[in-house]
């Protein structure tokens, strides 16, 4: 009986997470315009790493436990970063759109190679 209620709270705590997550992503409009993305990115950036300290002093305190203080986070450029970005996913979008034209082209010309040799 334990071992089901345990499954069962396993279970809703993933779900609640991910559900978390989800919507989350969607209060912020993380998948909408990237200007947005970019701005909640920064707020992550400015409001994480002090969090981070205030939680580990916090388990320092509960525990007794001493821990390392980790190193700051790289720099990442935004504007050269989302520029690389959006011209691979242009790029991977457009191959995905000419994959069927592609497929037809090269099965046509391979049938016509096997029927030229195979006479």
């Amino acid at each position: 009986m334990v071992a089901r209620v345990w499954s069962l709270m396993r279970f809703l705590i993933k779900g609640s997470v991910a559900g978390g997550a989800v919507y989350l992503v969607y209060d912020q409009e993380l998948l909408g315009p990237s200007d947005k993305s970019e701005a909640a990115l920064r707020k992550a950036e400015e409001v994480v790493p002090p969090a981070m300290y205030q939680f580990s002093q916090y388990v320092c305190q509960q525990t007794g436990l001493e821990m390392p203080q980790l190193p700051a986070p790289p720099k990442i450029n935004f504007p050269n970063f989302r520029d690389s970005w959006n011209s691979g996913i242009i790029s991977v979008m457009a191959a995905l759109s000419v994959a069927p034209t592609k497929a037809r082209e090269y099965s046509k010309e391979g049938w016509e190679y096997v029927k030229e040799h195979s006479k």
